[in-house]
């Protein structure tokens, strides 16, 4: 009888036990982990991938030409524990016939939490609240200190209006948002019609919100788009929110913007780079805040390389095993549309 050979996965970073005991159970399958939550250094990156038939990355591990060639013809699978997949080089992928799987669903949830509450968070001015109780600075009652901006009878504008742009509106429209305007490549009217949203251009959004959320994908087209001439057309009391990629945004812009009272505040759960170094200038600001980036529970058990498999080695994710484990950068839209997240 033939012995079965081992197909070797390596996994870039520390998860949880659940993820392990499925990957375990991929019996053909010798898997490597990178045992830290840091990000792992460039030289362990290749030596790790050096031969393997799967790779289990994060967003944070940019996967190249280079890396792949380091990774050689052995290598058929990519999962990525990510919704973007804007560091995998996709053409290059597809080039080399290798199959790729993401998580495009499991995020929704947690991220549409995450941006309502860093948009109140910011709003509200909750931060510079608490540091001036801490600090002191809360002397008596003043009828309009640190007085904020209200959603009822508001005008909202997501860029973007995909499956997390949706989750976004959904939780936000309780609070009695008069109005919803969205902007991307094109209309979206079965995905605009629970909020009766407008589409809009980028322009018209940026002037006629009250709060902008930017849930969109990282593309060429979408890279540097909320730039100078685009704070410029916002209001002066408009809030603006940015929950997909830090490349999206012109920081340098937004901190003039922001230091100069073109618009009224920003929450950011997104930056280039993550972490912002301490003394960057964004920190310096108290109409900025900064978030991170949290994951559902359910992440790492959806995102796992899931079965084992002669041709592909394994499936990336338990979402991946049905329909999203293929050839992505085939597709349309690339797994990652212009202005859709």
């Amino acid at each position: 009888m033939r012995p079965v050979r081992l197909m070797k996965v390596f996994v870039t970073r520390r998860i949880p036990p659940e993820g392990r005991a499925a990957l375990a159970r991929a019996a053909d399958c010798e898997v490597e982990q990178w045992d830290s939550d840091e990000p792992i250094p460039d030289k362990e990156l290749e030596r790790g991938v050096a031969g393997a038939h799967g790779l289990l990355c994060v967003l944070s591990d940019r996967v190249d030409k280079r890396l792949l060639d380091v990774a050689g013809a052995n290598l058929k699978v990519i999962s990525t524990l990510s919704v973007g997949v804007d560091h995998l080089a996709l053409d290059e992928i597809k080039k080399r016939g290798i199959r790729v799987g993401y998580t495009p669903d499991v995020l929704t949830d947690a991220t549409a939490e995450l941006a309502v509450s860093l948009l109140l968070s910011t709003c509200r001015r909750l931060p510079e609240a608490i540091e001036e109780v801490k600090n002191g600075g809360w002397t008596s009652w003043k009828p309009l200190w640190l007085c904020g901006h209200g959603l009822t009878h508001s005008t909202v504008g997501i860029i973007g209006l995909g499956r997390i742009g949706q989750a976004i509106a959904r939780r936000l429209k309780p609070f009695g948002v008069q109005r919803f305007l969205y902007t991307g490549r094109q209309p979206r009217p079965e995905n605009a019609a629970e909020f009766q949203a407008e589409f809009v251009s980028t322009p018209e959004l940026a002037a006629q919100s009250d709060f902008i959320v930017v849930a969109c994908s990282l593309t060429p087209a979408t890279k540097g788009l909320c730039n100078k001439d685009f704070f410029q057309k916002m209001k002066e009391t408009a809030v603006f929110v940015n929950i997909s990629r830090g490349d999206v945004v012109n920081q340098d812009d937004l901190y003039q913007a922001l230091a100069s009272g073109q618009i009224a505040a920003a929450g950011l759960d997104v930056t280039t780079p993550e972490p912002l170094p301490t003394n960057h200038p964004l920190l310096t600001l108290k109409n900025c805040v900064l978030g991170i980036q949290l994951r559902g529970p359910g992440l790492l058990q959806k995102a796992v390389v899931g079965r084992s498999g002669r041709e592909a080695v394994a499936a990336a994710a338990a979402s991946a095993k049905s329909k999203h484990c293929n050839h992505i950068c085939d597709k349309k839209d690339r797994a990652a549309p212009s202005i859709a997240a």
